[in-house]
């Protein structure tokens, strides 16, 4: 299959590379921008994205600022005023809890007459891991680990997140009364929620202990015993929606996997391909969607145009393996290549660079995958199983490794058909 712009191969990471461009903060946060207030301004923030918005809104900004926002390691840029912080993404560490300690006192110092920008994006939650009383780093940790390998989506994974925080689920917004807040947000969540972004630090929350508590039951969760402790004790909910100390607060989305979608469609519009969008918020166990995905790949092929099948959101997967390695958009790939058929190509990578916890974006299924792996003696059936998928893509040379994007919308998934012979 040849393209407008080259090999199937290239025509992919051109879409990809269209979707990023198009969720590039840069481009996002100086249109939303406030006038300068009767008093300070302060840039408080934390996720992927977060310090490359702290540039934009430094580059955009007329009057004096001060702040501090936290973002992934090897996700920093160079700010004048607004210091940039780094830590672990997606297990937190002492970095991120001695930065959100630090963001709750500035946000508490802040007086009426104050504007304080929030620069919130995907990430921003295990960035800010800022214990609720009586909790340690070690059991917000250790409940990340149980969550990241249980299969919950991330709703669920946050509202669990809020209830052992001090900062998430409004509180900084509470925190941040009575000055006036704009939070400026992109969204890495499927449905674009700005209470489930970051677990919704400015935004208040609707869900409750209960809630967290069944979630974790949900997931046969039992360990830290000290954080299932305290979402039984429900001692002190989170701010609800109509808080009043959340009245001054504005929260909007500035970025989100649609924009992204609609650039890669047109990208491939214009080289003759037909795009046909599946959803910007596609969820559920990545290989089931992936196996999915081969069956609507397959009758796509059947209709004799060449034709890209676009989708976003964000998958789960259920870690059964004990050594495996992958993220979410490898594990959809294995699983659309071992339903598939002859004839497809597909990408699939997180706009922020990093699927998963490995260090790829993603990876690039050819209509050879399967052959290929078998005659390096590999087992992608035995693979999947395994949650092992980076190990057969990266043997194959079909790892996507863009580096820190420095932003964040989530999954990108483009399945190439060609025409049935």
């Amino acid at each position: 299959m040849t393209t407008a712009t080259g090999s199937p191969r290239a025509l992919l990471r051109a879409l990809f590379d269209a979707a990023v461009a198009a969720a590039d903060p840069a481009l996002r946060v100086a249109a939303h921008l406030p006038p300068p207030p009767a008093g300070r301004t302060i840039v408080l923030g934390a996720g992927k994205a977060s310090a490359v918005m702290a540039r934009a809104v430094e580059e955009a900004w007329s009057g004096p600022l001060s702040g501090l926002v936290v973002t992934r390691y090897g996700y920093a840029q160079a700010c004048r005023h607004i210091e940039i912080v780094e830590a672990a993404h997606p297990v937190p560490d002492a970095a991120g809890e001695a930065a959100a300690r630090r963001i709750l006192e500035i946000a508490e110092g802040c007086g009426e007459g104050d504007l304080v920008l929030c620069l919130i994006s995907g990430g921003g939650s295990a960035l800010m891991p800022l214990p609720a009383p009586g909790l340690t780093l070690a059991d917000k940790q250790a409940m990340n680990r149980a969550l990241l390998r249980s299969g919950a989506d991330i709703a669920e994974i946050n509202t669990v997140r809020k209830h052992l925080s001090a900062i998430k689920g409004g509180r900084l917004a509470a925190a941040i009364h009575p000055a006036c807040g704009l939070a400026l947000m992109i969204s890495d969540v499927p449905g674009d929620d700005p209470a489930t972004i970051a677990s919704g630090p400015t935004v208040g929350d609707a869900t409750t202990f209960a809630d967290a508590l069944a979630i974790a039951e949900k997931y046969a969760i039992a360990e830290p015993g000290a954080a299932l402790a305290h979402l039984r004790q429900a001692e002190e909910e989170t701010p609800k929606p109509g808080d009043p100390r959340l009245a001054r607060m504005e929260n909007i989305v500035i970025a989100a996997a649609a924009q992204s979608l609609d650039a890669a469609a047109e990208r491939a519009r214009a080289t003759g391909i037909e795009a046909v969008l599946l959803g910007d918020d596609l969820e559920g166990e990545s290989r089931e969607l992936g196996a999915a995905h081969a069956r609507l790949a397959l009758a796509a092929r059947e209709a004799g145009r060449p034709t890209v099948l676009l989708s976003g959101g964000e998958t789960t997967v259920t870690v059964r393996g004990e050594n495996g390695r992958g993220g979410p958009n490898t594990e959809y790939l294995l699983a659309l290549a071992l339903d598939g058929a002859e004839g497809i190509w597909a990408l699939a990578c997180d706009t922020d660079g990093i699927d998963g916890t490995e260090d790829n974006a993603g990876a690039l299924l050819t209509p050879d995958t399967l052959t290929r792996a078998a005659a390096r003696g590999l087992d992608p059936r035995r693979a999947l199983v395994e949650n092992d998928a980076y190990g057969v893509f990266a043997a194959l040379d079909d790892l996507v490794v863009t580096g820190p994007t420095r932003t964040n919308v989530n999954d990108f998934r483009a399945v190439l058909i060609s025409p049935a012979a």
